[in-house]
Parts: C-alpha cells; sequence; structure tokens
C-alpha cells in the first residue's frame, strides 16, 4: 500500500479555457491550479525566445535522450544467456490440462486467481464474469455486465470481493458472500470513471486501493470505498493495456505497456515515471513482475517477450525464434522465476527457460488464441484464457 495519497481532479472546467476537458495539476507561482493539456503546453511555452520553441526544446530532448542511451550501451557488456552458460538445462518438461472450465458463451479475455489458491474470476465478452472453483470446475457466482467485450477482472487480496470493466469505461467493485442465490448487482460498487474502456486492473495489498489502466492513456489509483481518485499517471501516448504492481509487501511500484510500444515504470506515491524501456516494435499486450521484483517481463504483437532488469536499467532478454510469427498476448512467471509462460496469438502456449532464453516447451490444447494466463498464487499449476470460450488449468 502507498503510505501517501494525493487528490487530483481528472475532468472538469479548465481554469484557463474554462472548457469542460480532461485536467492536470499545474503549479504556478506555488498555486496550484486545473489546466487542461492545450492550457498547459501553452503556460509552459510562456516567456521563452524565439530560438526556444517548443519543436527545439523535443530536438534537444531527443539528443540527450540518445547520449543517455550510449552510456547506457557502454554497460551492456554481457548477454543473460552468456552468464546462464554454466547453469544446468532443465530436464523434461511435461505440462497437461487437468481441468477445462466451460461456461462462457464468447471470448475469455482477462482472468485472475483468488490467494485462497483455488477460485478463479473469468471475464469475456459475452458481458459476463464467472467466479469459479478450479478444482470441481463448478460456477460459484455470475454477474452479467451492461455491456460486452469485460476485458478486465481482479480478485481482492481477501477473497472477498472482485473488479471488473471495460467498454464502460468504469471499474466496478462486487462484494462476494456465501449466499450463491443473492443479487450480485445490487451491492455493485462503481470505482473508477476512465474516458475510455478498461483494459486492466489490479487491487494494491489491500480491499481499500485498485489501479486501473484504460484506453485514455493513462493508469490511476482510487480508494475503493470513497471512489475518489488518488493519484493519475500520466505518459503514455497511447492506449495503456496492460499493468503489473510490484511484488513487496510494501511496493510502491507498478509497470504498464501500451500501444505506444512502451513499458513505464511508475512511482504511486509521487504519480511520476522512474523507468522507460522502448524496444518492442509493437503494441505491449501484457506485463508481469519477476518474483523478487527486480526484473519484469512484457510480451507484445512484434511476437517477442522480453526481460528488463530494472538494477541494471535496461533490457537482458529476447525470448523469440524465425518460426513464432504471431503476437504474444499475456505472460506470467513460475514461482522460482526459472520459467516464463507465454500466451500466444496462434493458439499456443510456450514455456521458455527464462536464464538461458531457450524454449522449453510448447502446450496445445486451446482452439483459439490465448488471451490471458496466469501462475497460481501456490505455482503449482498456471491458467489460461481463451477465444474458444474456455478456460484451462495446466499442471
Amino acid at each position: 500500500m502507498c503510505d501517501q495519497t494525493f487528490l487530483v481532479n481528472v475532468f472538469g472546467s479548465c481554469d484557463k479555457c474554462f472548457k469542460q476537458r480532461a485536467l492536470r495539476p499545474v503549479f504556478k507561482k506555488s498555486q496550484q491550479l486545473s489546466y487542461c493539456s492545450t492550457c498547459a503546453e501553452i503556460m509552459a511555452t510562456d516567456g521563452l525566445h524565439e530560438s526556444e520553441t517548443l519543436a527545439a526544446l523535443r530536438s534537444e530532448a531527443e539528443s540527450l535522450k540518445g547520449r543517455l542511451e550510449e552510456e547506457r550501451a557502454k554497460l551492456h557488456d554481457v548477454e543473460l544467456r552468456q552468464v546462464a552458460e554454466r547453469v544446468e538445462a532443465l530436464g523434461q518438461f511435461v505440462m497437461k490440462t487437468r481441468r477445462t472450465l466451460k461456461g462462457h458463451g464468447n471470448k475469455v479475455l482477462c482472468m485472475d486467481w483468488c490467494r485462497d489458491k483455488r477460485r478463479i474470476v473469468s471475464s469475456s465478452q459475452d458481458g459476463k464474469v464467472i467466479v469459479w472453483d478450479s478444482f470441481t470446475t463448478n460456477k460459484e457466482h455470475a454477474v452479467t455486465m451492461p455491456c460486452t467485450w469485460v476485458m478486465a477482472c481482479a480478485y481482492a487480496p481477501s477473497g472477498c470481493a472482485i473488479a471488473c470493466g471495460g467498454l464502460d469505461n468504469k471499474c466496478s467493485v462486487y462484494p462476494l458472500t456465501f449466499d450463491k442465490n443473492e443479487n450480485m448487482a445490487a451491492k455493485k460498487k462503481s470505482v473508477a470513471m476512465h474516458t475510455n474502456y478498461l483494459s486492466a486492473c489490479s487491487f494494491t495489498n489491500s480491499d481499500m486501493q485498485i489501479l486501473t489502466a484504460s484506453g485514455d492513456g493513462t493508469c490511476a489509483l482510487w480508494d475503493v470505498e470513497s471512489g475518489q481518485l488518488l493519484q493519475s499517471f500520466h505518459g503514455h501516448g497511447a492506449d495503456v493495456l496492460c499493468l503489473d504492481l510490484a511484488p513487496s509487501e510494501t511496493g510502491n511500484t507498478f509497470v504498464s505497456g501500451g500501444c505506444d510500444k512502451k513499458a513505464m515504470v511508475w512511482d504511486m506515491r509521487s504519480g511520476q515515471c522512474v523507468q522507460a524501456f522502448e524496444t518492442h516494435e509493437s503494441d505491449i499486450n501484457s506485463v508481469r513482475y519477476y518474483p523478487s521484483g527486480d526484473a519484469f517481463a512484457s510480451g507484445s504483437d512484434d511476437a517477442t517477450c522480453r526481460l528488463y532488469d530494472l538494477r541494471a536499467d535496461r533490457e537482458v532478454a529476447i525470448y523469440s525464434k524465425e518460426s513464432i510469427i504471431f503476437g504474444a498476448s499475456s505472460v506470467d512467471f513460475s514461482l522460482s522465476g526459472r520459467l516464463l509462460f507465454a500466451g500466444y496469438n496462434d493458439y499456443t502456449i510456450n514455456v521458455w527457460d527464462v536464464l538461458k532464453g531457450t524454449r522449453v516447451s510448447i502446450l496445445f490444447g486451446h482452439e483459439n488464441r490465448v488471451s490471458t494466463l496466469r501462475v497460481s498464487p501456490d505455482g503449482t499449476a498456471f491458467c489460461s484464457g481463451s477465444w474458444d470460450h474456455t478456460l484451462r488449468v495446466w499442471a
């Protein structure tokens, strides 16, 4: 949980042009004002000399960025796979489908595990959110959303609530009870409101705060009880498609990826981007922290998965083969961090040796693209969801 909160406006009347627009906080002579993007840009150029145009400043920023990349390249003295040459190779790897969860009437778009290691929540293009018992394959709860394409869902840490959203631009939280006949829709709480579709959501280390990512190019931190916006995160140049919270109990950072091909690491307390990586050649569909929190992996439409070391501040591995030409839609690590599971649009799940960069297994079973994938909290299994309307539990 973050130990500080900041209240900012997200939509309202601009203090300069008075138009109803998305706002950002601006400080002018120590006074905080709420400006729209256009007015903030105009204010930023006030008092500049003729030679200090925005284009010139952008050019200077690009030049500095290039010099930083050169300095970073000087430190890039060895590849991860070279360091791992002495590490023993993995033995024979066998995983099978142990359970198939059927019940959605359309593409499965997202899923998440409960911390009890047994229950799963999934969302679908059919507008339904279902809570499953992964042992028995029974449905425990089902919610029909007011829209189709429910692209995000998440289990609360306590296991007593779920969050979901999609084309309704909202993140809604539903409390779960033992009474399966109870009308869950009546207890729905709308927590987050974006100006475009909700692409991802994740509770922080408590049920009281939730992180969201959206097609409006922003991420946001919300208070679940009051629905107040605590912090907004601006920096992506296009739709944000995914996010993942740092694994430590006191983790105040998260990583996001989007259609601007960037993966960005954010400080939840300040709202600032603290690291950014731009080596993918297409949309980043999925990001996931390494179990230690010192690195993260990404999966992209460029048919590669990549590993970024936060301490070295650079990409350290690429997981790809010439035969893989379809995008990676979802990634997750094994509990030890030695394996990277990646779901692809060619209906397969590839398992990669994180250290050696080699593929150790291909899992077949789904009959359409694999859209989501998560390893269970105890690491004994993982679940995948697909456009074939089903979820599969592998072990």
